[in-house]
């Protein structure tokens, strides 16, 4: 197939690997502009970018595409199909409609539970028993496009948000491939989106403060949700520290916020319902660090209250 790639993050550099690696013609590459990064303000390219120059593929960064006169670019192109992975901006019908197989996104939910933005973080914070990556014919919706491929996977009980991104980018990458040549052998037959949609809210920083009221359980979720980003996090004697891992122990008791009890590994905090025992942290201006190395540095009293 003759194949246009847009995409933008990590998530998206999979898939477009495995698409190269598969065969297929990648007659160009869209991705968002380089941005600058760092105090030195120096230009860096979104990682698609730079597998497609390792690969020297033709690379287009429009702005905003409907802007631009990368329809125009697409229509002598005339790809048989458009892949869009994590791409950053919406296409306009127009596009969706230009290719012979249309525009195929490859998701990471298993839809319609989580459209939207970030549905590997809201499944993990959520407690979901499974996730997974969906492949979809595009439409002027949001991620409510006919579903044509779907592929599940099973969390671990100690799921991050990190360690979910990277599996469901290489089952995402697999079950698009198998996509691409069961839309050219003729054998898919897209599948209308059922009952249930769910929205995955976009995540800022806000997302992570620690409601205390809330339940250890909930608590344990939100903190590998976030992990890596954006953190879970809550104040301590004036400061911010993030909260990078901690178990639930259901027999705890105090009130919420409160440390009830501090050993050389750990400390616990009462919540809702049971303790959130701590045991990984990084208090504003230090490293990433456990607490058994956090406390040889800092003095914490049961009592004391977080938040």
């Amino acid at each position: 197939m003759k194949v246009v790639f847009m995409g933008t993050p990590d998530f998206a550099v999979n898939t477009l690997a495995a698409i190269i690696e598969a065969g297929h013609e990648v007659a160009a590459v869209v991705t968002q502009p380089d941005k600058a990064r760092g105090r030195s303000g120096e230009l860096k390219m979104p990682p698609v970018k730079e597998l497609a120059v390792e690969h020297n593929l033709k690379v287009y960064q429009p702005v905003k595409i409907k802007d631009s006169d990368m329809e125009e670019v697409l229509r002598e192109i005339n790809p048989d199909v458009i892949v869009v992975v994590a791409f950053g901006q919406i296409l306009p019908k127009s596009i969706l409609e230009l290719p012979k197989y249309g525009c195929v996104n490859v998701h990471a939910s298993l839809l319609p539970k989580y459209r939207g933005a970030a549905p590997i973080q809201w499944a993990v914070i959520d407690g979901e028993e499974y996730s997974g990556v969906t492949t979809m014919q595009m439409d002027v919706g949001v991620d409510t496009g006919d579903m044509l491929m779907v592929e599940k996977y099973k969390l671990a009980e100690d799921e991050t948000g990190g360690s979910l991104f990277e599996r469901l980018a290489v089952l995402g990458a697999k079950l698009l491939v198998k996509t691409l040549d069961g839309l050219e052998n003729g054998t898919i037959i897209p599948v209308k989106q059922g009952e249930g949609a769910t929205h995955a809210a976009k995540l800022d920083k806000q997302t992570g403060l620690i409601d205390f009221s809330k339940s250890a359980v909930e608590i344990e979720r939100l903190i590998r949700g976030l992990n890596p980003w954006p953190s879970a996090y809550t104040g301590l004697n004036g400061k911010t520290i993030k909260i990078w891992k901690a178990s639930v122990d259901k027999d705890g008791k105090a009130g919420a916020g409160e440390i009830y009890s501090v050993d050389k590994n750990t400390f616990s905090v009462g919540t809702a319902e049971g303790g959130l025992v701590i045991s990984e942290v990084q208090l504003e201006g230090k490293k990433r660090m456990s607490v058994h190395d956090f406390l040889l540095g800092t003095n914490i009293e049961t009592g004391t209250i977080l938040g």
